[in-house]
């Protein structure tokens, strides 16, 4: 696993993600020119507050795989 510690909305989180959901997760915001905090927090800025945050970065990390597959 791969903790990371962030920043959002002035509080310190971190979230947990397995080695290649990080790893994707570092490519995809090399390749849209963004930080992975960056990432991160738009993802926060639109998850329900009682979904789980390590989770639903996964789930955007599949997604934008899904996206490039079609």
């Amino acid at each position: 696993m791969h903790k990371i510690s962030i920043s959002l909305s002035g509080h310190q989180t971190s979230i947990s993600l397995e080695k290649e959901f990080f790893d994707i997760l570092q490519t995809i915001a090399k390749q849209q020119n963004t930080s992975v905090a960056a990432i991160i927090k738009q993802i926060d800025d639109n998850r329900k507050p009682e979904s789980n945050l390590s989770s639903e970065t996964r789930i955007w990390i599949l997604k934008q795989l899904l996206k490039t597959t079609k």
